[in-house]
């Protein structure tokens, strides 16, 4: 069955957005009477069907919803976003699929990239849930310094992947079922300055591995492994 992204349809929105029309009646040459699922992000599955069917707009009635429960952990990764934007898109596809809860990315000193164009972003998150058939989408926040995020920073396991084979292996600092947040670089690293600043704040330095790795491939392992010590 078709997926569909509506945030407002646990919450009485009958209509699908313009874009979500559009790619409903033009590609996917839906029409009315067809059954469709639509997911709202935030764990919600509605079964519906559709009744008006046009480029702009596709009304449907809900016929059967379902909330999914949200995971017994919570998981953000918190990173310097990439120069080439296709990496940092293909980050966002994969840690979507594999369940990321939440997404910041950070400016660094050495970081790449100063801004982003978060709509496209976010049309990879949505993309990755409907891949994933998780009614829950990564939730991805607008870009913040590093040092206002990590004054602010409230989690009960706070980790900062540093390239240094002397640190700790990521799974033996975390428990499960626990709030956790991971500062991961830019491609050149965090900075002496930065990472002193964050320890002080009560992040503790991790390894992800004796291989170096680039940024994206670090926040998605680092995710990953988070995944494994929560059997998810």
């Amino acid at each position: 069955m078709t997926i569909f992204y509506e945030k407002g349809a646990g919450e009485g929105v009958l209509t699908l957005s313009e874009e979500e029309s559009r790619h409903c009646s033009q590609v996917l040459r839906h029409k009315s009477g067809d059954e469709i699922l639509i997911f709202d992000g935030i764990g919600g599955k509605y079964h519906a069907i559709l009744n008006e069917v046009s480029k702009k707009t596709c009304t449907f009635d809900i016929v059967r919803s379902e909330i999914e429960p949200e995971k017994d952990f919570y998981t953000h990764l918190v990173i310097a976003p990439t120069k080439n934007s296709d990496r940092m898109e293909w980050m966002i596809e994969k840690l979507g699929e594999i369940g990321l809860d939440e997404l910041t990315f950070i400016r660094t000193q050495r970081s790449e990239r100063k801004n982003l164009r978060l709509d496209r972003l976010e049309k990879k998150a949505i993309s990755a849930m409907k891949q994933s058939g998780s009614p829950f989408k990564l939730k991805i926040n607008e870009m913040v310094d590093l040092v206002f995020f990590v004054k602010q920073a409230d989690y009960d396991h706070k980790l900062i992947a540093h390239v240094d084979q002397s640190h700790p292996y990521l799974i033996s600092q975390i428990d499960k079922a626990k709030k956790i947040c991971i500062l991961v670089g830019p491609e050149g690293d965090f900075t002496n300055q930065e990472l002193s600043l964050s320890l002080e704040r009560g992040f503790k330095p991790i390894s992800l591995g004796k291989n170096t790795l680039r940024t994206e491939t670090a926040g998605l392992i680092a995710c990953c492994l988070v995944n494994s010590v929560n059997n998810f």
